[in-house]
């Protein structure tokens, strides 16, 4: 049965093609036919299969709909019941999902990440290395959301502070920063020492200020639908009247209510991957919609650039991490890799204001030497 699934896809067992498996342990297929991805991901960790590459594999796998042909077993299922009538993202909860994750160590997401440590997806329209994607990325995100000398932004989420800093240096802007990592708020506020950047930890929840913009990178798929309404509750309560709210996520094609299996017991814990539909419930009580825009296929290169990082750094963390983490991570990057490239995963950009900006959205054009200009006047 397994061997005739992955022959649909164009896969052969122990083939000479780049995406072909490698099988070195039998239980690999009773595991993969009970548990489907799960079991994927468990037994590549256990090293039971190999291939040269995993990120082609996954996405052959996911072009010809694969996961669709695997019933699901009783144990997904369970779990599929419990994140309906459970709220995995209360308070207390996301601290420890994000800690699991974003706690595991700064020297690893420094080794693996652009030098401003952007752990969301670069924009390579025109930028032909990681660090200068990312800038790109960045910079669209600040003229998205009009950003001008002397505003209060808040960043939720805000990571290592790379927006927070970028925004600060260059458009003159002061930024509230907020994480639930611990590990990240240290980091965050060492970097953006001397600028007009304030890192906190908590929880978005416990936010009421009020601030000209908002923006949310990478941070509503740990959100969790059941509080989806409260996000858009809490970003319009924080928001001025003619402020602007820029939401760059994940989504997925289909409403779902749990994340992958592998991906949320390996990576990220009690994630959720919302959906147009989602998304648009969410926001109708709070917000007009101003802009939406996929740039998808970018978020595939960028994880093959972190792959490739992680890889060429692997020396300088093996003291820390085994072989097992080294398996699992690359399992991560390039399975995510396969998703995007598939088009079964898309990176959202959508831009949201209270009552719709008078005579229409627009994004300026980027300008040249934001900094200079700022400083001179």
């Amino acid at each position: 049965m397994v061997i005739r699934l992955l022959s649909a896809a164009g896969i052969n067992i122990n083939g000479d093609m780049p995406w072909d498996i490698h099988v070195h342990d039998e239980h690999f297929y009773p595991a993969v036919l009970k548990y489907g991805s799960l079991a994927l991901g468990e037994s590549y960790m256990a090293g039971w299969w190999d291939s040269p590459e995993v990120d082609e594999t996954i996405h052959h796998m996911l072009k010809a709909r694969l996961d669709e042909q695997i019933k699901a077993s009783w144990a997904l299922k369970r779990d599929i019941l419990l994140s309906r009538l459970f709220n995995f993202q209360h308070p207390e909860q996301a601290f420890k999902n994000g800690r699991r994750h974003y706690d595991l160590g700064n020297d690893l997401f420094s080794l693996m990440l652009d030098k401003r440590m952007t752990y969301t997806c670069a924009f390579w329209e025109h930028a032909d290395t990681l660090d200068a994607a990312q800038e790109e990325k960045l910079d669209l995100t600040c003229r998205k959301l009009h950003l001008q000398p002397g505003m209060r932004v808040l960043d939720i989420g805000c990571g290592w502070g790379s927006f927070a800093k970028y925004a600060a240096e260059n458009y003159g802007v002061h930024v509230t920063g907020i994480t639930i990592s611990e590990e990240q708020a240290r980091l965050a506020a060492e970097r953006c020492q001397g600028l007009s950047v304030d890192i906190r930890v908590m929880d978005y929840r416990s936010m009421t200020e009020k601030f000209d913009a908002i923006a949310s990178l990478g941070m509503f798929e740990h959100v969790g639908y059941r509080n989806y309404h409260a996000y858009m509750k809490m970003a319009r309560t924080c928001l001025r009247d003619n402020g602007l709210f820029l939401l760059h996520t994940i989504g997925g094609n289909r409403s779902f209510t749990m994340a992958d299996p592998w991906l949320g017991k390996y990576i990220f814990p009690n994630t959720t991957i919302p959906s147009i539909a989602q998304i648009g419930k969410a926001i109708e009580d709070y917000f007009v919609m101003e802009h939406w825009q996929n740039f998808s296929v970018y978020y595939d290169k960028t994880l093959m650039a972190w792959y490739r990082q992680f890889n060429d750094h692997w020396d300088q963390l093996k003291d820390r991490y085994d072989n097992t983490f080294r398996r699992m991570w690359n399992y991560y990057l390039q399975s995510c890799a396969g998703s995007f490239r598939a088009r079964c995963s898309q990176l959202w950009q959508v831009v949201l204001s209270p009552y719709g900006v008078p005579g229409g959205y627009n994004i300026p054009e980027k300008q040249v030497a934001t900094a200079e200009k700022i400083l001179h006047s």
